[in-house]
């Protein structure tokens, strides 16, 4: 078994950030990062889908938004992807 498929000190799964100020970052913070790694992935994708995997980060963050704030950060990714 290598290093890698060994055991992990926390478990099998990494299931908080590791890096330093992670957790401390605001809210707003939070949702310039997600635009940005969702803006990363919507090349050339269909709105609807981009707007799919916005929601599925904003979940895994357990980030809520109003459907207006969702309309705002669907248009900033969308807008210039």
């Amino acid at each position: 078994m290598s290093e890698v498929d060994g055991p992990r000190p926390n478990g099998p799964t990494q299931d908080e950030p590791i890096q330093d100020g992670a957790t401390e970052a605001t809210r707003d913070d939070k949702l310039a990062g997600l635009v940005e790694q969702v803006r990363a992935d919507a090349h050339d994708l269909p709105r609807e889908e981009v707007r799919s995997n916005l929601l599925q980060r904003l979940g895994d963050a357990q980030i809520t938004v109003s459907d207006d704030e969702l309309d705002g950060l669907l248009e900033r990714i969308v807008g210039q992807a």
